[in-house]
This record gives C-alpha cells, sequence and structure tokens, in this order.
C-alpha cells in the first residue's frame, strides 16, 4: 500500500526509529500504527538479543542525593560506544531512570527495570533504544546508601562514589568528597580489615608464604610471615587504613580525626563503567 512521508514521519517521532524502518514497518502493519510499533519493537528485541554476547564497556554513572544529604542514589548505564554515551537520547533515559530508582527505592536491579516509565516498563524502554541505536543498554548497577551525612562524587562521567559518614562535625562536606576522591582513585576493597572476606585472607597469606619460601626463608616461619604481611595488605586496600592521597603521612582515617575527633566511614559504594 502507499505509504505518505507524513505517516513515515508521525512513527519516527512516535519512535525514534529510522525513516527507512518506519516505512517498512508501516507497509508490513499496511499502515496500522500500533502494529508497525510492534514491529519495530520487535526487531528491538532481535537486535537485543543477537547483541546480547556483547561488551558494553562504555555509558555514564547518574547519582542524586536527597535535600538533607542523608541517602543518595546511583546507577550506571552502560552502552558499547563513548559516542552512544554522549547521545541526548541516552542521557535522558539515564537520568529518567535515576528518577525512578530514587524515587520508588526498588529492592534490585531487577525490580528497577521493571518500574514504568511513561506507562511501559524500563525493560521495555531499553529494547526500544537498542532498536534504535543498534548497541546493547543495559543498567550495570544501582545502589543505594543512607547515613548521618552520605556524599557523592562523580569523577567525569564514568566512576561514581557514595560516602557515608557519621559523627561528623567540622567541614564534614570537604571532608567526605577527600574521602570519596580516595575511594574513586585507590579502589579499596573494604572499609577496613572485618570487610575482607576469610577466602581473600586464606588467599594472602598462600601468596605471602610462596614469597617467603621463594626467598628462602625456614618452612617452620613461613606462616607468621605471611600473616604479617596482611599489615600491608590492610593498608592498600581497606579505607580506613589507606594512606590520605593528599597527606601520605595520614590514614584516611586519622585525616577524619583531623577534622573532627570521632568522625568516620560508616559505608561507601563504588561503581565504575567499563573497567573504571
Amino acid at each position: 500500500m502507499n505509504i505518505s512521508a507524513a505517516d513515515v514521519n508521525k512513527l519516527r517521532q512516535m519512535t525514534g526509529a529510522g525513516m527507512m524502518d518506519c516505512k517498512k514497518a508501516l507497509s508490513e502493519a499496511e499502515g496500522d500504527f500500533e502494529k508497525a510499533v510492534d514491529i519495530l519493537r520487535k526487531k528491538g528485541q532481535k537486535i537485543a538479543a543477537s547483541r546480547a554476547d556483547r561488551t558494553s564497556g562504555e555509558g555514564a554513572v547518574f547519582m542524586k542525593n536527597n535535600a538533607q544529604n542523608t541517602e543518595a542514589t546511583l546507577i550506571a548505564l552502560n552502552c558499547e560506544t563513548d559516542f552512544v554515551a554522549k547521545n541526548e537520547d541516552f542521557v535522558k533515559m539515564g537520568n529518567a531512570i535515576l528518577e525512578l530508582a530514587y524515587t520508588h527505592k526498588p529492592a534490585n536491579t531487577d525490580a528497577l527495570l521493571a518500574l514504568k516509565h511513561e506507562g511501559r516498563a524500563i525493560s521495555e524502554h531499553l529494547t526500544d533504544m537498542m532498536g534504535k541505536i543498534g548497541e546493547k543498554i543495559e543498567v550495570s548497577a544501582y545502589e543505594t546508601l543512607q547515613g548521618e551525612k552520605v556524599v557523592s562524587y562523580l569523577h567525569g562521567a564514568k566512576i561514581g562514589v557514595l560516602v557515608a559518614l557519621k559523627n561528623i562535625g567540622g567541614d564534614a562536606e570537604t571532608a567526605g568528597k577527600d574521602v570519596a576522591m580516595q575511594v574513586a582513585a585507590m579502589r579499596p576493597l573494604a572499609l577496613d580489615k572485618d570487610g575482607i572476606s576469610k577466602d581473600l585472607i586464606d588467599r594472602e597469606i598462600e601468596i605471602g608464604k610462596e614469597q617467603a619460601r621463594a626467598e628462602g626463608k625456614p618452612e617452620a616461619m613461613l606462616e607468621k610471615i605471611a600473616v604479617g604481611k596482611l599489615a600491608k595488605f590492610y593498608k592498600d586496600y581497606t579505607l580506613l587504613n589507606q594512606e590520605f592521597v593528599k597527606d601520605n603521612k595520614l590514614s584516611i582515617q586519622q585525616y577524619l580525626d583531623s577534622v573532627n575527633k570521632g568522625m568516620t566511614v560508616s559505608a561507601f559504594k563504588r561503581v565504575g563503567i567499563g573497567g573504571a
């Protein structure tokens, strides 16, 4: 049947799909707009399925604090190329997902994807976007954090950090930003040694024993030497024990004490895009 340019443009405005895709969909649907939309969505679903094994190593992190700075929400929306990550529609979708996450506080990512935006589930919108853009797009992270004071920090668009402080005083805002920057740069594994899993500790002890053995240390001393090496591991990989990047004479905990005695970090979250 004859499909007018006006109809093609109308479907394009409705869906954001390409002109030729809209024309083909309208022809296949014999001019029925609802059927044409379904055809385009099905095309998007096929693209999504065919790209399921692709690496979505680009994207952006979106964050929002409440007015009291006692709670924050973070989501990461991934795609395949930096060009798409800067696309206006991609950024708009990221902000829409963030607002829904912030407002509804779903239990997990699956629950977040089921939330409705403009009458349809987020997952459906992402499928449509994949059909339109031709890249794998997914929500790779969703985090919330509560505390006496929660500070958020965005490094570029690809690293997002949330830090919760307690026993706050002095310039807690600046201190929180400093700690968040530390988390972004130094990638701590846990808050302190209590947050390190037994499996990881056992692995570090075995590595330490092998290193000591290679250095020719007596077998009877290997365990003690390896346990001693854990102190350096904690210093390198637990936030409160790390050297403060702005003043390596202080640990992070010592720095926080210098701002307000007893102030510390109760929790933190770090999300990076594509290994960032």
